[in-house]
């Protein structure tokens, strides 16, 4: 069987399997979920030795540090998915709802009821429980969903959507409702791209390359989320020993995620007090800096920055540095270099912080905390399917109701069109 072949084939069960998974009844869906964290928790010791084989191979090829973090299944990591999936399986469930109703002049009722999507295709790299996360909001809004993760995490892939399928089995429901891609050959992507008659929505989870290859590829509909591009703005009226605990969380904590920090923004008025601290405590946690001018008038060890400094997402333990004359020009600079990701400002000012809210329209913007704290399992959302940085159809962190739209409904009793 080619390729284009296999790739047809797993989009036609996942496509009928997506009818029976639209009405599942509310108790099997939680059963499915539980039933699917309990798994994780007790095949621990196949799961991780599955990784070990994708780790192994990923540190053959070279693969770097952040990458390789990214791609391993440890004790935190299994126990917050499985945490993830109980927490969205308790979700109140978003099929059926009834968002709104009215009634027209003529006595007729017209209302919008929250329905599943479909068929949801997922196409991500090196992060396993991406898997396990996308196949549990998929599944908790009533939708079948069609995996295509990376070569560098393929068994450890394979293995969580067994213990979906293996749950899935002992509920009765069809186990084509969470499907992998049998294989992990590039041309894969591009025939499931082409299916738009199979596959009502794509959505990318990955590197810049990765998402701009599948936006210009595809004839589906694609949520987008091309880099993260964080900013962290230490105001004058800010707390400074709060901002040097929230710069270095946003930096430090996993620094290959796409919301770490990567631009720190400062207030000319406290960066005299402000950076020097700020910036022993990153050196000493290995953290390669590159200001401006100002900045490294400040802490002459910083590099100078570039414009391309300005525009980059590093993903790594380097971090970009400069200096403001005030909120409004950290506003520009957020503007014009930002990807619409997250945005945090620290201030004890509340009109500052007002600004800051209304005038930055990046997907999350935050007051005194971590940029660290963009996350769907941070916000209560159970977990995520992806951070969308464009508007349409959702924004920011996706949980199990971005995975649904609304249909209306009419009630009537012999109205006639005049």
């Amino acid at each position: 069987m080619s390729i284009e072949e296999q790739v047809l084939q797993v989009a036609r069960l996942t496509r009928e399997a997506s009818r029976q998974a639209a009405v599942l009844p509310i108790p099997v869906k939680e059963r499915i979920l539980t039933g699917v964290a309990r798994r994780l928790r007790e095949h621990r010791a196949f799961l991780q030795e599955e990784n070990r084989k994708d780790l192994e191979a990923a540190r053959g090829k070279g693969l770097s540090a952040a990458m390789l973090d990214r791609l391993t299944l440890s004790d935190k990591v299994i126990d917050q998915t499985a945490d993830g999936i109980d927490e969205i399986a308790a979700f109140p469930d978003p099929v059926g709802e009834v968002v709104r109703m009215w009634t027209r002049p003529n006595g007729m009722r017209v209302g919008r009821v929250r329905i599943p999507l479909g068929v949801i295709g997922i196409i991500y790299e090196s992060r396993p429980n991406v898997t396990a996360d996308a196949g549990a909001l998929c599944l908790k809004a009533g939708n079948a969903v069609i995996l295509r993760g990376g070569s560098e995490a393929f068994h450890s892939n394979v293995a969580i959507v067994g213990l979906f399928k293996e749950a899935l089995r002992e509920e009765g429901a069809a186990e084509d409702i969470v499907n992998l891609l049998p294989t992990t050959e590039r041309e894969a992507i591009l025939h499931m791209l082409k299916l738009e008659e199979l596959i009502d929505l794509v959505i990318p989870r990955g590197g810049e390359e990765l998402i701009r290859f599948v936006a210009e590829n595809s004839r589906i509909p694609v949520v987008k989320h091309y880099k993260g591009v964080c900013h962290l703005y230490v105001d004058s009226a800010a707390d400074l020993e709060m901002a040097v605990k929230l710069t270095l969380n946003s930096k430090v904590q996993r620094p290959g995620v796409c919301n770490a920090l990567e631009t720190l923004l400062v207030h000319r008025d406290i960066a005299d007090k402000f950076l020097p601290v700020a910036a022993e405590r990153l050196i000493a946690e290995g953290v390669e800096l590159r200001g401006c001018e100002r900045s490294r008038s400040l802490v002459p060890s910083m590099k100078p920055a570039t414009e391309g400094d300005w525009y980059a997402e590093y993903l790594d333990l380097i971090l970009a540095v400069r200096v403001m004359d005030d909120l409004e020009q950290a506003v520009d600079h957020i503007s014009r270099y930002g990807s619409q990701h997250t945005e945090s400002i620290v201030t004890r000012d509340y009109e500052t912080a007002q600004r800051f809210l209304k005038e930055v329209n990046s997907s999350s913007v935050i007051v005194n905390a971590a940029t660290r704290m963009s996350d769907g399992y941070v916000y209560g959302l159970g977990a995520e399917i992806g951070i969308s940085t464009s508007k349409i159809h959702a924004y920011g962190p996706m949980g199990v109701e971005d995975l649904t739209t609304t249909k209306f409904i009419v009630l009537g009793d012999g109205q006639i069109r005049e």
